[in-house]
């Protein structure tokens, strides 16, 4: 069943919640089969350059709600000293054409991989690799408009 337009925003009351866990680049593919944790077969057909949310109800069927969930992906945390570190380290990160995305309690999240260890190391910020939820654009996807290369 493809979604339709007419699909809640929240779970309806008295449905079951099935989460689907997603990565910060499965959220933007949005044409695709994938098989929910019941074993459902859902089939996405968003228009393309829609990105997928945290919470949205991807479909209804037979009292269940398939739900998007943030998965936990390879994140450096990265606590800056001072606003002015964090502006230092926010500049640097968008040069390699990364996110820098506030998390709350004064952390920062980038997708890790070896260029961005090296480059806060150099940087010499606090920071440490993790496995969080990261609600930005994925490493490969960059440009003005944020719709990719």
């Amino acid at each position: 069943m493809l979604p339709q337009p007419g699909v809640p925003d929240s779970p309806p009351p008295g449905t079951q919640a099935v989460a689907i866990s997603m990565s910060a680049a499965d959220r933007r593919r949005v044409r695709r089969r994938l098989t929910a944790p019941d074993g459902e077969e859902l089939r996405l057909a968003y228009p393309t350059g829609t990105v997928l949310s945290p919470g949205q109800v991807l479909e209804v069927r037979a009292g269940v709600a398939y739900v998007v969930a943030a998965a936990d992906e390879d994140v450096a945390a990265v606590a800056p000293r001072s606003l002015a570190e964090a502006a230092r380290v926010a500049h640097a990160v968008g040069n390699l054409h990364r996110d820098f995305v506030e998390a709350g309690e004064g952390l920062f999240l980038t997708p890790w991989d070896a260029p961005m260890e090296l480059l806060l190391t150099r940087l010499d910020v606090p920071f440490t690799r993790q496995a969080r939820p990261f609600l930005g654009r994925p490493s490969w996807e960059h440009g003005p408009s944020g719709a990719g290369p």
